[in-house]
């Protein structure tokens, strides 16, 4: 697998698709970190890390509106491949869907999302959008 982020975001999106309850993937730091603010920023209900013996994975329960039925996630796109990787600094910082959505970065500060680079005044990687 030449892209394990664009495998993490297309088994969300397709878990989404299908209506699953949960969705699990293989684990890895980077996927827990994207993992960990997906859930803060409310897109998911919750999350867990699963120790296996071949590997660790991440269980994900998919959040859904109550009545409607409809997903949490409209929207999850990766940004930076390792083909075509994009950067961005300070002054150029993405606004997802005019500030509703998220974009979530890898810099130098970890893996966080627009809104916290902004403010800690540091550039990265954008590794997705989700709205």
């Amino acid at each position: 697998m030449t892209d394990p982020i664009a495998d993490y975001l297309t088994r969300i999106r397709n878990a989404y698709l299908a209506g699953h309850k949960t969705v699990e993937i293989p684990s890895s730091k980077m996927k827990m970190e994207i993992t960990r603010i997906l859930h803060e920023k409310g897109y998911i209900l919750a999350y867990k890390l699963e120790e296996g013996k071949p590997f660790n994975t991440i269980k994900i329960a998919l959040k859904y509106h109550p009545e409607t039925k409809k997903a949490a996630i409209k929207k999850i796109i990766r940004v930076s491949s390792p083909g075509l990787r994009q950067y961005t600094n300070v002054a150029k910082m993405p606004r997802v869907l005019n500030g509703l959505g998220i974009a979530i970065l890898s810099t130098s500060k970890g893996i966080i999302t627009n809104k916290e680079a902004r403010d800690l005044n540091v550039g990265g990687e954008v590794l997705c959008y989700v709205y």
